[in-house]
This record gives structure tokens, C-alpha cells and sequence, in this order.
């Protein structure tokens, strides 16, 4: 399921051209977008001609609290009436323009689309950039999905626990300028608390059981197997209790030494269940992945380009085992594994399956430039040769291309991964923010 959003919509006309006609079109509209899910519509009937009408519909569209607004250009109008209602309503806008209609007398009927370039160029001039556009009978649903990203950031409750991992400076971020950006605030936590948080021993009995289902346990003592189950009771516990929409964990080097193993199976038992965590305290990586769920993305999942083969064109990405469980290939042996840290590793460890896939990555460089690294590849099949969790992935283009484009623009080292196709509305978001797309 998308995040839900709620959208203001107008129409805009003028009484020299066919206004009859479009409002004919934009009843039309109205019943094609009430189909759309997860959309609350804040609609405006009737058309806008005067500057009057239109300060008064943006005085109600105000009290609606909506997330974005569509600006329909019924026909060429008034360059003052979508500037009226934006000073009720500071929020992104699609101005949306209709196709010419065939002329009747030798005359232009709507002329839609010269009215969406006036409303374009007067927001423009006023220093106002958040606006795409679309011309045509269908509404741009890839922007919508970008206005479901910000309502995410806004809404969302982003935990970290312990910090980000030593040495790792490049997934920091400047917490009042990101709230500032995106409306996120960032609730901290020490490990103490997770890890003195009480839990039932019933959950934990529970727990067990499922790992022994899903898992080859073999590598595992006694020990190890109840403090993955008790992990994911406490983290599961504790994203509930503060009420957190994601949460980045400090996962090494303290955690292995205070509690006797690594978090890395725990998480990838609960991203399969639809939490966002997010390990070595990176806040824009649990960010990336809370903007491929907005848009209807399933069990993100964060990896590093880790192996690049420039012979074999493809690269690994791979991370110590977080990935979902649930995305594994079906054809290799799931286990849990002590690889790391002195033993106390335990992470999962699978292949992950085949597919297509959207790369992101939300990226922050001081002192204010943010920018977004978007790729496309598809997962294919590899022989389970490696501890972790990793999918051997070709790109569209050159893998040499793409880690030089990383490299080049220095893009952190984790990005966040889905099947499937979410790209175009990430690029509208950027615009939306005025960012930086680097793909």
C-alpha cells in the first residue's frame, strides 16, 4: 500500500474560449482520479474564472490541510489566478494542461496549454520552483507518488540508535538542515535502552521456533539462537513502544561486546516483516528506504557495491546479511552465520532473487547539497559462495559507468534496494526539491 495523500484540485478558465467544453473535460477528469487508491481529493467543481473565485477557493483549500494541489488549465486564463491561490497554499503543484480540442470557426478553443505556460512562467519568476506539469487526458500519477515521499518524510518518526559506526562520516547528516529539507527530526537512543528493555518470554519461545523453520540453525549454539529471538522481540518491541517509522542502528563495533552477537539476522527476520532498519546508524539510508515504501516499493533492503567485475560486467551488492529474508532465490540454503566478529557474527545468509531492480540513494554532501543517485539493474543468478546477503546484478549501462558516476560524486557506500520500477517519481521529488539526480 502507497502513503496516503491528500490533493487539492482546481480548474482554471476564461469566458473568451470554450469553458463549456471544459468544464465537460474536468468533470470527466474528476470521475477518472476518484478511482486513484490511497488519494483523499479536495475538488474544487466548479471552474475559476475571476480573481475573487479564486482567492476564495484558496482560502477553503487551506483549511483541507492537503499535500499537494493540481492545477487544471480548462482553458487559457487569468495569469493572477493561480498566484492568488498559492498564497493560501504553499505546496507543490502539477499544472496540468488539456489537448486542443478541434477548432470550430477558425477559432482555438481551450488554448490550454499557452495558459499552463503562463501559470509556468509566472510561478517560475516569482521564485516559485516546485511545480511539474503534464498535458494530456491522464494525470501524472508519478507525481503524485513524489508528493506521497514528502508526506512520508514529514510524517515519519526516525530513530537511531548509538550513533552511526565509527569512521563512517559520509552517512552523517546535519540534522536542522534536513528538517529544514524534509521536515524529519531525528529521536536518539543508547543501546542500553534497547537492550535493558523487558520482553516476554512467550514472544521469545515463538521466536525460536520460526528461526529454526526458516533457517539452517547449524552453525548456531544454544545461546546464540535465543539472543537472534530475543533481538527481534526488543527491536520489534521497541519500534512500537516510541511509535518510530525507521530505525538505524549502531551495529558494531559495541553491540557484539554488550549483548554477544551482531543484529544482523534480527533485522533481516523483521524487514521481511515490513520494518525499516537500516544498520551502521545510517539516517538517509533508512530515509532512501522509507521513499521506495511511500511509492509502493516492497522490503527495501540496504547493500554496498561490494564486488564490481569490470570483465563480467556486473557488480555484487552485498551487505553482511540484513536483506530480507523473504527475498531470498528460493534455491540456496538460508542459514544463519557466525562469520564475523570474533563469532559473534550472526547474520543471515542467502542469495537473493532474481528480478528487476530500483537503486536510491538520498545523499547529503556539506554544506547543503543534497542529491539523489538513482540506477536501475536487474538480479541474476549466482551460486551462494559468500557469507551475507547479496544479489549479482547487471545495470543498463557499463557497471564501470555507474561505480564512476559513485565514485565521481561521491556517493555514500550504502543504497537502498527494491524490485521493481521506482524511478520517475524520485526524479520529480528532486525537481520538486530542487536537488541534484545523478543517474
Amino acid at each position: 500500500m502507497k502513503q496516503k495523500i491528500r490533493i487539492g484540485v482546481v480548474c482554471l478558465a476564461r469566458k473568451t474560449f470554450d469553458f463549456q467544453a471544459a468544464q465537460d473535460l474536468f468533470k470527466q477528469i474528476q470521475e477518472k482520479i476518484m478511482l486513484i487508491e490511497d488519494v483523499i481529493w479536495e475538488i474544487i467543481p466548479d471552474l475559476i474564472f475571476e480573481v475573487e473565485e479564486a482567492q476564495d477557493a484558496g482560502q477553503i483549500l487551506a483549511t483541507k490541510s492537503i499535500d499537494g494541489l493540481i492545477c487544471i488549465n480548462g482553458t487559457f486564463a487569468l495569469g493572477h489566478l493561480i498566484l492568488e491561490i498559492n498564497k493560501w497554499i504553499r505546496v507543490p503543484i502539477l499544472l496540468w494542461g488539456l489537448e486542443e480540442l478541434p477548432h470550430k470557426g477558425g477559432k482555438i478553443r481551450l488554448n490550454s496549454t499557452c495558459g499552463l505556460n503562463l501559470n509556468a512562467s509566472n510561478l517560475y519568476k516569482a521564485g516559485i520552483r516546485n511545480y511539474h506539469y503534464c498535458i494530456g487526458g491522464e494525470i501524472d500519477k508519478d507525481w503524485l507518488d513524489a508528493i506521497r515521499i514528502l508526506k512520508t518524510f514529514s510524517t515519519a518518526r526516525v530513530g537511531i540508535i548509538g550513533s552511526r559506526a565509527r569512521g563512517f562520516f559520509n552517512v552523517d547528516v546535519d540534522e536542522l538542515d534536513l528538517y529544514k529539507q524534509l521536515g524529519v527530526l531525528i529521536d536518539y537512543y543508547q543501546l542500553e535502552e534497547l537492550l535493558n528493555m523487558g520482553i516476554e518470554n512467550v514472544e521469545i519461545e515463538k521466536r525460536i521456533e520460526e528461526l529454526k523453520a526458516n533457517f539452517d540453525i547449524s552453525e548456531l549454539n544454544d545461546q546464540q539462537l535465543r539472543k537472534v529471538a530475543e533481538l527481534i522481540v526488543r527491536l520489534d518491541e521497541f519500534m512500537k513502544v516510541k511509535s518510530l517509522t525507521s530505525m538505524a542502528i549502531r551495529c558494531w563495533p559495541e553491540f557484539a561486546e554488550y549483548y554477544g552477537i551482531s543484529p544482523c539476522a534480527a533485522m533481516s527476520v523483521l524487514q521481511a516483516e515490513g520494518k525499516i532498519l537500516t544498520c551502521e546508524g545510517d539516517i538517509l539510508g533508512s530515509l532512501s528506504m522509507l521513499a521506495h515504501v511511500a511509492i509502493g516499493g516492497q522490503y527495501p533492503f540496504l547493500a554496498d557495491f561490494s564486488q564490481v567485475d569490470f570483465k563480467e560486467n556486473f557488480a555484487l551488492l552485498w551487505h553482511c546479511g540484513v536483506a530480507p529474508c523473504n527475498l531470498w532465490d528460493q534455491k540456496c540454503t538460508r542459514s544463519l552465520d557466525t562469520y564475523f566478529a570474533g563469532g559473534k557474527g550472526v547474520t543471515a545468509g542467502f542469495v537473493l532473487k532474481s528480478g528487476d531492480l530500483s537503486i536510491l540513494r538520498l545523499d547529503y554532501s556539506p554544506p547543503n547539497e543534497y542529491r539523489i543517485f538513482l540506477q536501475q539493474g536487474k538480479a541474476i543468478p549466482i551460486a551462494k559462495e559468500l557469507k551475507g546477503t547479496f544479489a549479482k546484478v547487471v545495470f543498463k549501462e557499463d557497471v564501470r559507468n555507474v561505480l564512476n558516476k559513485i565514485i565521481k560524486n561521491g556517493i555514500a557506500h550504502h543504497v537502498s534496494v527494491v524490485y521493481g520500477d521506482f524511478i520517475k517519481p524520485l526524479e520529480i521529488f528532486a525537481k520538486l526539491k530542487g536537488w541534484k539526480v545523478i543517474k
